[in-house]
């Protein structure tokens, strides 16, 4: 099937002709009659698959030019990254079509976005916690919105991003389309399409554990840190085709703490991104990997999620992540449209784990290939690599404390307060020595 048989529009089918695209992939192919008519769905589809094109294209070819300021299609997504990624494809799209499309995140100054929401918009896209802010202070109105789009809706819910979300499905009006794109479903996800998406499609384009046959994995036993990063170095330093790596660690310790040992041999080829960095350090160090003035991009897995960029020769696993899905979404980034990637993977005794659970998502093995004699094995270890010392409990029994006598000697009877109150009758009975009565009263 090509993109002219899903009966697009001619700026439509001009946009994907610049973009190269002829035909669409299983997830974009199946998910736009659903879209088309008018129905809430659910695509679950692993990264890599064009999930963005997929509900653009249908929404995009049911937009109808309006005088209203108001957006039409709301799209939410989990990271800033993702929304200036999300708003150039609705660009590249709209290349022959008169639409207003604006991104909006935080981690920049309100006053800067909010023109641009005020001057008028057709396609929003937006992180949760900016799109509540411009709609509580009263610039941005939600009331025209036709189709809603909850983007990498899992990652979201990781992020506890479900709160906000609520809110701004309560604030959208009742008649629309709600569609919902992930890469895996969970009983949160099952809970949010419950209660508010209207008997909705579920559309599996691909199973989360399937992974992408043109890319070729591999996988390397490290005893620690510093061989990873000799072996890295190794690899960079001996590989020409390694041309566009992308660098995964779990953390971002051990993110800064890689890129401060590997940046020295690599002077201006290397660029790190995580949620510590500035926005404009982020945006610059993605736009470098992009363009291809850095060879080396060390990321968390922030990167994983949704980010679409092309060409990566090789995704390097600096660490397992521990959760199994998270794999998934890593070597995704290579091996797109198409082309062939590889994947590799350092790992460690302590991953062995986290190894088993990647495989049985899998239900395949991760290739194990015997690491070049000439990487130095390093016997220096890092702080969090250091055997915990487990201490015996050596705490003793309290003893009991001895019975002992009483604490105080019995007051004398003349210290003792007493009640000293007595009755009149009882003080005259005292006096006189007999009871005092008033005596007899006779009537005359």
């Amino acid at each position: 099937m090509n993109f002219i048989d899903l009966n697009l529009n001619n700026p439509l089918i001009n946009a994907l002709n610049d973009l190269g695209l002829t035909q669409p992939t299983t997830i974009q192919e199946r998910a736009f009659p659903v879209i088309m008519s008018g129905r809430d769905m659910v695509g679950i589809a692993q990264t890599g698959t064009g999930k963005t094109i997929a509900y653009l294209l249908p929404c995009l070819r049911q937009w109808k030019f309006t005088k209203e300021k108001h957006p039409q299609i709301l799209i939410v997504v989990p990271t800033r990254e993702l929304v200036v990624q999300v708003v150039e494809q609705v660009e590249k799209l709209t290349t022959y079509m008169n639409v207003r499309v604006v991104g909006v995140y935080g981690g920049v100054n309100m006053i800067r976005q909010t023109p641009l929401v005020v001057a008028g918009v057709d396609v929003l896209v937006a992180t949760p916690g900016r799109l509540l802010d411009l709609t509580l202070n009263g610039s941005l109105k939600l009331k025209s919105v036709k189709r809603f789009i909850i983007d990498e809706v899992d990652e979201m819910l990781n992020l506890g991003f479900r709160p906000q979300l609520i809110r701004v499905i309560d604030l959208l009006p009742v008649k629309r389309q709600n569609l919902m794109f992930s890469a895996t479903i969970s009983e949160e996800l099952k809970d949010l399409v419950h209660d508010f998406f209207v008997e909705p499609l579920e559309i599996e384009a691909a199973p989360t554990g399937t992974p992408l046959e043109n890319i070729k994995q591999i996988g390397f036993k490290v005893p620690n840190f510093f061989t990873k990063v000799n072996l890295l170095k190794y690899l960079m330093l001996n590989n020409i085709e390694f041309s566009k790596v992308l660098v995964f660690t779990s953390t971002k310790k051990l993110a800064d703490a890689l890129y401060e040992e590997i940046a020295p041999e690599f002077i201006d080829q290397i660029g790190l991104i995580h949620s510590n960095k500035s926005q404009n350090n982020r945006f610059e160090a993605l736009r470098n990997f992009k363009e291809g003035n850095d060879r080396m991009l060390i990321a968390t897995d922030i990167v994983a999620r949704g980010l679409d960029i092309s060409d990566v020769s090789h995704v390097v696993n600096f660490d397992v992540p521990e959760v199994a899905e998270n794999y998934m979404h890593r070597i995704g980034r290579t091996g797109r449209a198409d082309k062939n990637g590889v994947s590799i993977t350092f790992i460690t005794k302590a991953d062995a784990e986290y190894r088993t659970n990647i495989e049985l998502l899998m239900n395949r093995k991760i290739p194990i290939v015997k690491m070049p004699e000439e990487v130095e094995v390093s016997g220096v270890l890092t702080e969090d690599e250091l055997p915990k010392l487990k201490m015996k409990n050596a705490l003793t029994s309290i003893p009991k404390k001895e019975e002992g006598g009483a604490a105080f000697h019995e007051k004398k009877d003349k210290n003792k307060k007493v009640n000293m109150k007595v009755r009149r009758a009882e003080s005259m009975k005292i006096k006189y020595g007999k009871p005092k009565t008033r005596g007899q009263k006779y009537k005359n």
